[in-house]
């Protein structure tokens, strides 16, 4: 794809070689990639739970930070290599160009051209439920080690927020679109509610 004037690219693109035969398949409730899914909240709920109760477990705290950062960097690289290409057909990534601009890619896969969804229902909850909710847990948690002064948990709780919270930012634009401003979307919404009430 060629560069464009703005910082950010969206396309439209197939990111597989789709076939035929699994188009036409009935794809409302069926998950498709058990696997990527079984990973996709494997790694998040994981690093939460070691998170909960590792001073139960261990009194190391090392221990317990190199496994719950490792649990974190497993789960950004899965969701955003994986499971986001396959459980519902958006992928992002940061690409430099020939002269050595940067530009962030938010893409889509293709529609089919029967007019079908691409991935299911089921797969989709999953990934969204997944993506929204536990950064919010992470969140919570770094209230709680703020205000309860575990200083030594709050760099742990932080690479929670920002590594959950990157995939979050990063699919959110590939849902809406990168030339929309997330800013005016979220306006506009809420004045739409303000007005319907």
């Amino acid at each position: 794809s060629s560069p464009q004037d703005s910082s950010d690219d969206i396309e439209d693109v197939s990111l597989f070689d789709a076939d035929d035969d699994v188009s036409r398949r009935s794809k409302k409730s069926k998950i498709r990639h058990p696997v990527a899914s079984f990973f996709h909240l494997f790694f998040r709920v994981s690093a939460i739970v070691v998170y909960l109760l590792c001073e139960l477990l261990t009194s190391s705290f090392i221990a317990c930070m190199v496994t719950i950062i490792l649990l974190l960097s497993c789960d950004f690289w899965a969701v955003k290599n994986v499971t986001g290409r396959l459980m519902v057909g958006l992928r992002w990534w940061n690409q430099v160009d020939d002269d050595g601009r940067s530009h962030w890619v938010f893409e889509a896969r293709k529609v089919s051209a029967q007019g079908g969804k691409s991935s299911s229902e089921a797969e989709s909850r999953i990934f969204w439920l997944g993506l929204i909710t536990c950064p919010m847990i992470w969140v919570i948690f770094a209230f709680s080690a703020l205000f309860s002064f575990k200083v030594k948990w709050l760099a742990v709780v932080v690479m929670g927020v920002v590594l959950q919270g990157a995939n979050l930012y990063g699919y959110i634009r590939c849902k809406v679109g990168s030339r929309k401003n997330l800013t005016s979307i979220a306006t506009s919404y809420l004045g739409k509610q303000f007005l319907r009430q």
